[in-house]
């Protein structure tokens, strides 16, 4: 089953999917199940997230919905290790926050054609952490999405702990 985070929906049975049915199967997104992600996630899932939620809010404003979910799900398609990266950072280094949605975009374009407003949604969902500011509507709306995802991957699981060991 492919569902987001805080939602119900299995995404294949869905409109969303219809967005994404191309590329989501591709080894290269696939192989992101593998790596930890916001302490209790995987990338793969974190961009699930992000891809549904952004394909989401961009429908109800009328946006370019479809662009949404192929960038949300493509948005962290890079491999490295984040903290390998941070550690070993030297002067003049892009912070990871810059190298990877350049990585991303890199990665993204190896996959399938990616149009200017996707690329501005890979490359610019940092800001405000990374410049420049975003072109477009759709870019804002992943940059807060990747935020709110962020948010929930970390806290949802602890809260569910908390939840489990409170007694009857």
């Amino acid at each position: 089953m492919l569902k987001a985070i805080c939602s119900s929906k299995e995404l294949t049975d869905n409109s969303y999917y219809e967005c994404v049915t191309d590329i989501i199967d591709c080894r290269q997104i696939q192989s992101l199940k593998s790596i930890t992600h916001h302490v209790s996630t995987t990338r793969f899932q974190h961009c699930i997230n992000v891809s549904y939620y952004s394909y989401l809010v961009c429908r109800i404003f009328n946006l370019n919905a479809r662009s949404a979910a192929r960038a949300g799900l493509m948005h962290d398609l890079f491999y490295y290790d984040r903290k390998e990266y941070n550690s070993k950072k030297s002067k003049g280094q892009a912070s990871h926050s810059r190298k990877h949605s350049l990585e991303a975009y890199a990665n993204a374009t190896k996959l399938t054609t990616i149009t200017k407003l996707e690329r501005d949604m890979i490359e610019k969902h940092m800001w405000p952490i990374t410049r420049p500011k975003p072109s477009y509507k759709e870019t804002y709306i992943i940059t807060i999405i990747d935020k709110y995802c962020a948010v929930l991957e970390f806290c949802i699981p602890k809260v569910q702990k908390i939840v489990r060991r409170k007694p009857q």
